[in-house]
């Protein structure tokens, strides 16, 4: 049953000689893609039953809108969808009077996504119709009907999540392959339920796990395997769009090497299970490649967390293709050797960029030299000072922009929360308007705490203005405690004064941006621990 907007007029007599046009969109929806490709699909089945529905309402004025508001291979879980976000928009621009659903699930599965679209739709003076559902909407009794439909389909829809979680659950501890992408090395049974092995791509990961146990460096398997051309695996969805056949980085190395697939076994919430397919790599190499990947990882984990001094760690990046230099080492007997490396090089080879490498004790040593140099030659002061001065401000217009926009923000906020207070908590949509206001809320002392930030960088900036003095005092406290001080304390001191370095391999050239702000503290007697 359709909800009347009251468009109608009639005579005397009863009779309804003169009906307005009410404007009639069908939105049709279905949550995969499968089938689509169909002459005549499941959207095709919606639409044709809204259209004759709308056709037997044609005495009272009603008129079908040409565009077509379809939504294939979307979930109804949420309101992420492009002909639902087409059809809201023709609604505000009032191009709508009427919508009209073959079933009401196919609008919105979830209830607060509904009331949200319903209060567009109250909003607007639209009414809503689904052509299998009997309720009418414009009474408390029919709302309430439509709310316990949508409550049931949410119902519905988690229990259908439910059991499917519970199935794939039960599939994966007896081994069974349960959907995904397809990796290399196996192909998808065309019967479905199954991976069958690639017997050229099967010698191919034999290959690239013989390689890392030779090579023992996932950057060195990584620069082979580019050598030799071969990428991930390439597949084509049902529709026939390609995927894959990507080229090896050190991630997709990882992620290959990793998979227990390879082994014959299956993985299920971290616990290994017996596969039903084939394994590719016996697990003698399996456990071999593992271990090497556990030794290897933990040493990238003590250089992560900068145990060797690292002191431009983070500070530091590649000119030529603009991606961070990470600090790594290598060691040769009891030596060690230290470097900052590409990370565009370590993870898609050496020959992707022209920087590759430096050894980071010379470009430390070339920063600590700039750091000298500037505070003896006022006029590098002088340009620094410059440079500086120009950093803030242009800091300081994009936060006052940054304000402006958060105050905007804020006072839209506030107008909305008012405007929810003064709702009646016993009208229909109250307990939804409830929950608005409560993000409403958190979105508000959000922005507030962002907004206190900004005002106090701001004051920051606009105090002691950087001036020659300032980089002159603060590298005269710089000169004579250097050396006196512990690895961590320079690169505390080093962190304080440099923004970024840039290094360009081509030229050996170092460049250093400087901090105004650690200038400034350093100079006012900032003690660095």
């Amino acid at each position: 049953m359709a909800m009347r907007n009251g468009n109608g007029k009639t005579n005397g007599n009863g009779a309804d000689p003169v009906a307005k046009p009410i404007r009639c969109a069908i939105y049709t929806r279905k949550s995969t893609d499968e089938g689509l490709q169909q002459e005549f699909n499941s959207l095709d089945a919606q639409r044709e039953a809204g259209e004759a529905y709308i056709l037997s309402q044609r005495h009272e004025g009603w008129q079908l809108v040409p565009a077509h508001y379809d939504d294939g291979g979307y979930t109804g879980g949420n309101m992420d969808r492009p002909a639902l976000k087409k059809l809201l928009v023709d609604i505000e621009a009032a191009k709508v009077d009427c919508v009209v659903v073959y079933k009401v699930d196919r609008l919105s599965r979830s209830l607060m996504d509904f009331a949200r679209i319903i209060e567009v739709f109250d909003k607007r003076g639209v009414s809503f119709v689904s052509v299998t559902q009997q309720f009418n909407t414009t009474n408390s009794l029919g709302r309430l009907t439509l709310n316990i439909l949508l409550s049931f389909a949410q119902f519905e829809r988690e229990i259908i999540s439910e059991r499917t979680r519970d199935k794939q659950s039960a599939a994966r501890k007896k081994g069974k392959w349960i959907g995904g992408h397809p990796i290399l090395g196996y192909d998808i049974d065309p019967r479905g339920g199954r991976l069958i092995v690639n017997t050229d791509e099967a010698e191919r990961v034999r290959a690239i796990f013989d390689l890392y146990l030779k090579h023992q460096a996932a950057i060195a398997v990584v620069e082979e395997l580019r050598r030799r051309d071969w990428g991930t695996k390439s597949w084509q969805s049902v529709g026939g769009r390609a995927h894959g056949g990507k080229p090896f980085t050190k991630n997709r190395l990882y992620g290959l090497l990793t998979n227990v697939i390879y082994a014959g076994k299956v993985n299920h919430k971290g616990t290994i299970y017996a596969g039903e397919q084939d394994g590719i790599v016996d697990l003698k190499t399996w456990d071999r490649v593992q271990k090497l990947l556990g030794r290897n990882g933990a040493a990238s984990r003590d250089r992560t967390r900068n145990k060797y001094g690292a002191m431009l760690h983070g500070l530091v990046f590649c000119v030529p293709c603009g991606a961070p230099m990470i600090h790594t080492y290598t060691m040769r007997g009891s030596k060690r050797y230290r470097y900052y490396v590409c990370y565009n090089a370590q993870q898609r080879g050496w020959n992707t960029c022209e920087t590759k490498s430096v050894g980071a004790p010379a470009i430390e040593t070339a920063v600590i030299q700039s750091i000298r140099r500037l505070g003896s030659d006022p006029e590098i002061a002088r340009r620094t000072v410059e440079h500086a001065r120009a950093q803030v401000t242009a800091r300081s217009e994009q936060l006052s922009k940054d304000e402006a926009a958060g105050r905007a923000q804020l006072r839209r906020l506030n107008m909305e929360m008012a405007c929810a207070a003064t709702v009646s908590g016993e009208e229909d949509g109250a307990a939804s308007r409830f929950d608005r206001l409560v993000e409403v809320h958190k979105e508000v002392q959000a922005i507030e705490d962002r907004l206190t930030a900004i005002r106090a960088e701001l004051e920051a900036l606009k105090d002691d203005p950087l001036d020659a003095t300032d980089v002159l005092a603060a590298l005269e406290r710089f000169e004579p405690v250097w050396d006196s001080l512990r690895t961590h304390q320079q690169t505390r001191m080093v962190n304080l004064l440099v923004e970024r370095v840039g290094y360009d391999g081509r030229s050996g050239k170092v460049t250093v941006a400087f901090r105004s702000q650690g200038m400034r503290e350093l100079s006012s007697g900032r003690k660095v621990e």
